[in-house]
């Protein structure tokens, strides 16, 4: 599969028809165990690719499909599937982190892995330095001798900052650190980190690549030796396995995705142009806008702009109460990367203490984007035309 096209690839990727069936679509293999006829370990130490499915917790048949198709989209060697992002996420963190080392992460990010990141980590004695990642040099400044980990999100949620991933990685990798891409907002249609020097790509399944608002689901991406050491502990011994159930409703949400993309892109930018032309709105991010301050690594870096918009209109409370009360198409919800239309009003005050943490400068240049609140809304495959009418009925 690795000389066809991105469609095929995301239709057959890991698929072939049943061995005995003949049935065309994959099979949900919903066992947790398996009757094995050869000697095999009790212990997931001993397990290697040769070792036939014993537990569901350790590898399925189901899941491993999903894994093959995602590692073709990313272009990557080997694939962990999880239950959640935060799953996938957490692995990541936990098992290249100990007491005494240094992370360097996105002042900016999901919540989950901000709370983590600037509280669970430094509470077990890892040191952990929050910057601006847009800024090269803000990166290239933290960096330090024990250094173990460079974790950035683009687009960062929520304001939609872009990340220059082959500078971060000359950076992460000339003080030995590895860099560790969450790339839920741009999926593999539109950027695959991989290529661009990253050592490790997270997904949430559930938003893009899944793309339909039913089953939960991660994954992390990379090299083999990158994933063999992942695989141990943050797969097998923290237990965050995910459902086959999940992993087939993930897989076939997945085949469709380069022209769920196509469309998310189409819409996202018809909507932010008109809400950059809507005398409420005074501020609108979107990576395919001209008007977005890194819009020049966006063309260099993502090969679809993706769906994802953060807008902040004047008396943005008030705007919110009539978002809840009067949208018709759109759903006022919180998660992203959906077939339908998402939007949920993110408070600056709340994310900022519960968070991001942020103070001083930080704190002041968040604020200069988002001011009281920003709004993220997740652009879906509706016509454009009714996605732009709700939006201007409430606002």
């Amino acid at each position: 599969m690795n000389s066809k096209g991105i469609q095929t690839t995301a239709i057959h990727g890991g698929e072939t028809p049943d061995a005995e069936t003949r049935a065309s679509s994959p099979n949900i293999v919903m066992s947790s165990t398996f009757v094995v006829d050869r000697p095999v370990s009790f212990s997931v130490n001993n397990m290697d690719d040769e070792t036939p499915y014993v537990y569901t917790r350790w590898s399925n048949p189901t899941t491993r499909q999903l894994e093959t198709k995602l590692c073709l989209l990313e272009h990557a060697e080997q694939c962990i599937a999880f239950a959640s992002g935060m799953a996938a996420s957490s692995a990541i963190l936990l098992s290249q982190l100990h007491r005494g080392d240094h992370l360097v992460v996105s002042n900016t990010n999901y919540p989950g892995i901000a709370e983590i990141t600037r509280n669970l980590l430094p509470a077990n004695g890892i040191e952990v330095t929050s910057v601006n990642t847009s800024r090269l040099e803000s990166l290239e400044q933290a960096m330090r001798q024990n250094t173990r980990v460079v974790w950035i999100e683009t687009p960062s949620n929520p304001l939609l900052r872009l990340t220059d991933i082959a500078g971060a990685a000359r950076i992460a990798h000339a003080s030995g650190a590895i860099l560790a891409v969450d790339s839920t907002f741009a999926s593999p249609v539109a950027t695959r980190p991989l290529d661009l020097g990253a050592d490790l790509v997270m997904h949430s399944l559930t938003k893009y690549i899944g793309g339909h608002g039913d089953a939960l689901g991660g994954a992390i991406l990379g090299s083999n030796m990158m994933i063999s050491r992942l695989r141990e502990r943050g797969a097998m011994h923290y237990g965050a396995a995910i459902s086959p159930f999940n992993a087939w409703l993930i897989m076939r949400g997945a085949a469709t995705l380069p022209l769920r993309m196509r469309v998310h892109q189409e819409n996202a930018l018809a909507v932010a142009q008109y809400l950059e032309n809507h005398e409420a709105v005074e501020i609108v991010r979107y990576p395919g806008l001209e008007s977005h301050p890194q819009h020049d690594l966006a063309t260099r870096q993502m090969e679809n702009f993706s769906g994802m918009i953060a807008f902040r209109t004047r008396q943005p409370r008030r705007v919110a109460e009539n978002l809840m009360k009067q949208l018709e198409v759109i759903h006022y919800a919180v998660s992203l990367g959906h077939h339908r239309s998402l939007v949920f009003f993110m408070e600056t005050q709340d994310l900022v203490q519960s968070s991001f943490k942020l103070t001083g400068a930080e704190l002041k240049e968040y604020e200069e984007v988002a001011g009281e609140g920003i709004f993220r809304l997740s652009v879906g495959l509706e016509d454009s035309r009714d996605l732009v009418a709700d939006l201007d009925r409430a606002l």
